[in-house]
């Protein structure tokens, strides 16, 4: 049926207009208004929160007022003042900017986390449920295998073994958050593998990997996307707890975990403002993707996924 059109070019009621078909404005709205129904008032708030944490980190160089890495030996311990808005540290380093650039690292390891972290348990959970039988029990038994070591353990382990870094250690933490991912999305590819369609797809003559790809991974998505986003806050305690031990992020680099641990000799001074505004900057972010991630997932009560 074609689109009737008034004399102004206007799509007339009872058939879409381009913009709502093409993804124009109507259309993101419509986006929009489902996303926040979705999630509810409390969901698009840390939705917010996590977007305006995203650009600050993409942002950083031209919206911090100071280099994170000048010091200044007099203007150590400063406080909140027009100068310094957040103050300085122990080393005269402007904290508001060493905040701002430290949202970069401090979001850049979850992320390696949680994208290797998907990538892995979504190629394990689509062999087990798609070949089943000895392969689905020998992935199996390599996911109970993982389970046995901590994800925190385990990256302290390749970090002694190899070298510090935020890479090392996320990596790392990425192979101790496999099998949680793997374990929740071989369970809905099973289910998804018993359903009509597949058949169908094998009756056609369409090949195992193009069914997985085509059919079964767009419908467990949500899955995945739920999954990443809480696996994302729990990934950033971790990592900042591997920086605090000092075996991540390294000085004089600005994260908050190493902001946090820089601010234990500041504390014993009468100075805590480094590291409560870097330990509320982690908390306020670990609960944005918490609560994110139970709204997308429909759920009341976090956990890895």
């Amino acid at each position: 049926m074609s689109d009737s059109v008034n004399a102004s070019g206007t799509a007339t009621a009872g058939t879409p207009g381009k913009a709502a078909r093409s993804g124009g404005p109507t259309g993101r709205r419509n986006m929009i208004g489902r996303f926040v129904t979705h999630v509810g008032i409390t969901g698009t708030v840390a939705a917010a929160f996590i977007v305006l944490m995203a650009a600050i980190a993409i942002l950083a160089p031209w919206m911090a007022p100071y280099d994170p890495l000048q010091v200044d030996l007099a203007a150590t311990y400063q406080s909140s003042s027009a100068e310094h808005l957040l103050g300085t540290d122990n080393s005269g380093r402007d904290l508001l900017s060493r905040l701002i650039w430290g949202a970069r690292t401090s979001l850049l390891g979850p992320f390696i986390v949680v994208t290797v972290t998907a990538a892995l348990g979504t190629l394990l959970a689509l062999t087990a449920a798609w070949f089943g039988g000895r392969v689905d029990d020998l992935i199996s038994r390599l996911l109970d295998l993982l389970f046995a070591f901590p994800s925190l353990l385990l990256a302290i382990i390749v970090i002694a073994l190899y070298d510090r870094g935020l890479l090392q250690a996320s990596l790392a933490l990425a192979v101790g958050f496999t099998p949680y991912t793997a374990r929740v999305l071989r369970s809905v590819s099973l289910r998804e593998r018993m359903l009509p369609y597949i058949a169908s797809g094998e009756i056609q003559g369409f090949s195992g990997f193009v069914i997985c790809v085509r059919q079964i991974l767009p419908n467990i998505t949500p899955q995945i996307l739920t999954g990443a986003t809480i696996n994302f806050g729990s990934a950033m305690i971790e990592l900042a707890a591997i920086s605090f031990l000092g075996l991540g992020v390294q000085p004089p680099t600005a994260d908050w975990g190493l902001m946090v641990s820089s601010g234990q000799a500041s504390l014993v001074k009468g100075f805590p403002q480094q590291s409560l505004y870097a330990g509320l900057m982690i908390v306020i972010t670990v609960a944005a993707f918490s609560v994110l991630g139970e709204r997308l997932g429909g759920r009341k009560a976090g956990g890895r996924a």
